[in-house]
């Protein structure tokens, strides 16, 4: 049998959880539904610098934590499932999940989106040990140290352009022999003088020992290894949304992002989307919690 919820959230990143602390502040019976850790990609961050409130910093896990507390204090009921389907029905939305079905008046969808990963040995290993997708997140952490960026479009080069602030030495990674980011972003690039460029080059593997200490790099052409010496590896290859359930059930833009409009509310009255999942996010943690809390705003409207 489906149990009923006034509103059930899909995710349990800053997003998620900031629905969830302003739907339960409001006294509506909501669910959260995470599959994997509640406070989401954010818990790979060994140390958060840029969230409001935290002057000395706070651990991803630790921020994830308190939120969750938070919101939990006031009623938000939470379920470690995995939402494998959406079927909306005016008022009567069914999601369903590999622990059960649910019938939601509103849902809101803040599933975020997953980095791509390069699929390499050691870097699960390491990931929040010099292993990073986030260098506005992580870069303060390798003042003067050298780091490696892997990849050679606009994300890639931005990523190497914020480090260049705090490292020593920024190495740009790329598989090709020219860059894919655009002029302008390889023109400041290229002027950095901290920036150099590895071309025709893929990392076969990450190595360290409780931390990333190198790398070794394959060559594209004869497949020859060579091994560098970094303290990070940031990984901006491209963004992966969890969205392939809702193809033909919402709008997606062309990268699989959900389309909505200033708030948050997508073509189908009472599904809502919010934070990294939504299209043109900036995929920060602050502002995913403005989304959540603008979702859950849109959501108790809808129900009145």
């Amino acid at each position: 049998m489906s149990r009923g919820y006034q509103v059930v959230i899909i995710g349990g990143g800053p997003a998620g959880l900031t629905a969830g602390l302003y739907c339960a502040r409001s006294k509506l019976d909501t669910l959260l539904i995470e599959k994997g850790v509640i406070g989401g990609q954010i818990t790979n961050a060994e140390q958060v610098e840029n969230y409001p409130g935290f002057p000395q910093g706070i651990s991803g896990i630790r921020l994830g934590q308190l939120i969750h507390e938070q919101a939990s204090n006031y009623g938000l009921k939470t379920l470690l499932a995995e939402v494998i389907a959406l079927a909306p029905h005016q008022r009567h939305n069914l999601v369903s999940t590999n622990e059960g079905d649910f019938v939601a008046d509103s849902v809101i969808i803040a599933s975020g989106s997953m980095f791509r990963k390069l699929g390499v040995l050691g870097e699960d290993e390491f990931t929040g040990r010099g292993v990073s997708y986030c260098a506005v997140c992580d870069g303060p952490l390798f003042k003067g140290k050298a780091v490696a960026v892997i990849g050679g479009g606009d994300a890639a080069i931005t990523e190497a352009l914020c480090l260049s602030k705090f490292a020593s030495k920024v190495l740009v990674i790329h598989r090709r022999n020219q860059l894919r980011a655009g002029k302008i972003l390889q023109g400041k690039a290229k002027a950095e003088p901290k920036i150099e460029f590895i071309w025709d080059t893929v990392v076969a593997q990450i190595e360290g020992d409780g931390a990333v200490k190198q790398l070794k790099l394959k060559k594209m052409k004869d497949a020859t290894i060579s091994v560098l010496q970094v303290a990070g590896i940031f990984i901006a290859v491209g963004l992966e949304p969890g969205t392939d359930y809702l193809r033909g059930v919402l709008p997606l833009d062309d990268g699989g992002y959900i389309v909505t409009n200033e708030l948050m509310e997508t073509r189908i009255p009472g599904i809502l989307a919010a934070g990294d999942i939504r299209h043109n996010s900036v995929r920060q943690a602050i502002t995913a919690a403005g989304d959540g809390a603008t979702a859950a705003l849109s959501a108790e409207r809808f129900l009145n």
